[in-house]
């Protein structure tokens, strides 16, 4: 596909407001209910884009002001994000997954002027997190488009409003400048509180144009995608915004009902993380005696039509890769960060290897320090954490490379291989990044558990390793620590779940080298020395 005539930046509205002379009538999304598909055009897109933006404006929300959205994907969600930054405002993603903490958090550290939720018992939830900012409900506020109104504050009835005199929303979104920020997504550290990572339009809209041109063999116009990725997530929003660059006719979908409606919706597009495609290539065995045989039972599990995948958010096993290139499906895989809107390097249709993250994007530089940690700068490159100038130090060299915290080497054909991570952070197969330190300190002074260590990088969920204290009786070591681990697992988000355990014998020493002179955990070293029985725990 030629796409030369979609790389100019621009704020990511404009993607759906520039089609709608050919495409205000087509479906740009289906929407399961009731058992059937039910089409949202692009119209009707734009319609509700435009009365967020409205609304947003006669609320007093300036430009740069933050708006937050804290719900499950749906048209309403990605309306409300293009709505703020029609409006100029900067739209700020909430995981549907995280805990009132977390939300609170988010909410008071980034100065939300208003938050988006969906449903009245989100609205009751958040309200007692929230306080001073204004919640607005998207499932009652103004979805569906074609619901009488019967509120004049609702954003439906803006919308309306907007459609009698549209200068208000033209004269915001004409004033968008590219080095404005676009949105703000809140990313794990090593240990403490989340960071905010403040992306401007130049930043994503630079990475989406290298994107678009490394892709271009694979893609075209019009195709039809199956997105379920939570677009909270910069993985998933950009697969909203990549198919409103290129025409897509979106079905939704939930993690739960994904799998089984991917024969049925047949989609030539799919993003997904390493645990879906896991699953996606246990369709083989059933085919094992032949080729074909394999290949035919890939096209009874996905419909046959795939031709663009990506795999994203952690990284997919090599012989996954391998199996699903055999049956006929080549997976798209890359590297990068929320910091780098966000990938720094890609395999391509014509120039990939399955044991790399592949070369990197034209827009970007990338070079390995002396102790091989992968350094990046170039316009995707963020300026900084938000309220955070230590931080911000910390990730920069003096002369401006941003420094991604991973290892790496380059093969002799130019593409990149990671080797280590030099941050504490685990990324499960999921695609969820996790601070395993944040999980550990809940255990500090515990009366029944003297350490934790939590496991589970590239793994479907996270397992613990737990040292009980001495004066903890025998008999009663088992029931007290899950007792204990039940009780934790209730203030985690549930991806953060421990969700099963063993009870380490031998101590954690300075001698063996899993602990510091200063008693610190040498992560690797624990892992290295209980491997085993970690791995065992996935059984």
């Amino acid at each position: 596909m030629d796409v030369s005539n979609l790389l100019a930046i621009r704020p990511a509205p404009r993607a759906v407001f520039d089609r709608l002379p050919t495409h205000r009538h087509r479906a740009r999304f289906q929407v399961r209910a009731g058992g059937a598909w039910h089409p949202v055009t692009w119209g009707q897109f734009a319609l509700q884009i435009r009365g967020v933006a409205r609304w947003l404006i006669e609320h007093e929300v300036e430009p740069g002001d933050r708006v937050a959205i804290f719900a499950p994907n749906s048209v309403a969600w990605a309306s409300a994000a293009l709505g703020i930054q029609t409006a100029g405002a900067m739209f700020v993603p909430i995981y549907p997954a995280s805990t009132a903490e977390q939300v609170a958090y988010i909410l008071e550290h980034a100065e939300v002027r208003v938050v988006f939720v969906a449903g009245k018992d989100q609205v009751a939830r958040l309200a007692q997190v929230a306080h001073g900012i204004e919640i607005v409900d998207l499932e009652t506020a103004s979805w569906p488009v074609d619901a009488p109104i019967t509120d004049e504050q609702s954003i439906r009835a803006a919308a309306g409003r907007d459609a009698a005199a549209p200068t208000l929303v033209d004269a915001r979104l004409g004033a968008i400048e590219l080095d404005a920020p676009a949105q703000m997504l809140y990313t794990s550290g090593t240990s403490g509180n989340p960071k905010g990572v403040p992306l401007t339009h130049r930043n994503v809209g630079v990475n989406g144009a290298d994107w678009l041109v490394c892709n271009a063999p694979l893609l075209s116009e019009g195709d039809r995608d199956l997105l379920w990725l939570p677009m909270s997530h910069i993985f998933g929003f950009g697969e909203l915004c990549i198919g409103n660059t290129l025409g897509y006719e979106t079905y939704l979908a939930s993690p739960h009902d994904v799998l089984d409606l991917l024969p049925e919706v047949a989609p030539q597009v799919f993003f997904s993380v390493p645990a879906y495609w896991e699953k996606i290539a246990r369709a083989l065995h059933a085919g094992k005696d032949s080729a074909e045989a394999r290949a035919e039972a890939l096209r009874r599990a996905t419909g046959g039509r795939l031709r663009f995948c990506l795999s994203g958010g952690a990284g997919l096993k090599l012989e996954i890769k391998e199996q699903l290139h055999a049956a006929g499906v080549l997976i798209i895989e890359g590297y990068g960060l929320t910091e780098t809107s966000p990938t720094l390097t890609l395999n391509r249709p014509d120039a990939f290897r399955f044991d790399t993250v592949g070369k990197i994007l034209p827009s970007v530089e990338v070079k390995l320090a002396e102790d091989g940690e992968i350094l990046a700068r170039g316009p995707n490159v963020f300026a900084g954490y938000y309220k955070d100038p230590e931080a911000t130090a910390a990730a920069f060299t003096a002369d401006g490379w941003f420094c991604t915290g991973d290892i790496g080497r380059f093969t002799p054909d130019g593409f990149l291989q990671i080797i280590d991570r030099k941050k504490d952070i685990l990324v499960t197969a999921g695609g969820k990044n996790v601070p395993p330190a944040n999980i550990e300190a809940r255990f500090v002074d515990d009366p029944v558990i003297e350490r934790v260590v939590v496991y589970g990088d590239a793994r479907p969920y996270l397992v613990a390793a737990v040292w009980v204290r001495p004066d903890v009786a025998a008999d009663d070591r088992a029931r007290a620590v899950a007792t204990r681990l039940e009780s934790i697992n209730a203030e985690l988000a549930r991806y953060e779940t421990i969700k099963r355990h063993f009870i380490a014998e031998s101590p954690l020493t300075v001698e063996d080298g899993t602990l510091t002179s200063s008693l610190k955990l040498r992560r690797k070293a624990v892992y290295e020395r209980l491997r085993d029985r970690f791995e065992a725990l996935y059984g």
